[in-house]
Order: structure tokens, then C-alpha cells, then sequence
């Protein structure tokens, strides 16, 4: 994956920086926080229970898509890099995030 950063030399280089796929997150992170706003206008407009909770679940779902695609960028990207390197001790703490945020994501679903 290529990179393109912002950040401090030396500091790490995470999976979502390619510039096409960080613009895709922040575009539809951008559309998610509007239907956010969009809901948040619903209840004040005392719309329908159903038509809300509808609302709620693309939301849940928008925000699921994001967090597999950022999930999959950190396997073939952090995972990848760390395995690539030979060094045991990063190889098994990259294997341990990605094991607890596996659990965290499936938690939330």
C-alpha cells in the first residue's frame, strides 16, 4: 500500500493513510455524521418511531462498513508489516490488537 503522511518522521504508518482510501473514509464518515444530524432533526421533528429506528440501523450498518474497511487495511498493512519483520515480539503484539479489536468489533455488533 502506498503512503503519503502528515505525520513526524519515523513515527508509524498505519493502513487507511493511502491518500484514495483515506479520502473514501473521510468522505463517507462525512455522510455519516449527516444522516446523524438527520435523525437528530427526525426525533426533534417527532417522526415516526419506525421510519428513526430505520434511520438508526443504515447508520449501524454505514458505520460497520467503515470499521471493516479500516479492519482490513490494519491486517494487510500493521499485521502484515509486523509479521514481515522478523522481530517475534511486534509480530505477537500486532497478532494481540488485532485479536482484542476483532472482539471489541464483534461486542458492538
Amino acid at each position: 500500500m502506498t503512503s503519503t503522511s502528515t505525520q513526524a518522521p519515523g513515527a508509524p504508518l498505519y493502513g487507511y493513510i493511502a491518500e484514495g482510501d483515506k479520502e473514501a473514509i473521510s468522505k463517507r464518515m462525512h455522510r455519516i455524521e449527516g444522516q446523524v444530524r438527520g435523525i437528530e432533526k427526525m426525533i426533534a421533528d417527532d417522526r415516526y418511531c419506525i421510519d428513526i429506528l430505520t434511520q438508526i440501523s443504515a447508520v449501524s450498518t454505514a458505520l460497520e462498513a467503515v470499521g471493516f474497511k479500516i479492519l482490513e487495511d490494519h491486517v494487510k498493512h500493521c499485521v502484515a508489516h509486523a509479521l514481515a519483520s522478523g522481530d517475534e515480539e511486534v509480530a505477537a503484539e500486532k497478532g494481540r490488537e488485532l485479536l482484542e479489536a476483532v472482539q471489541r468489533f464483534a461486542r458492538a455488533r
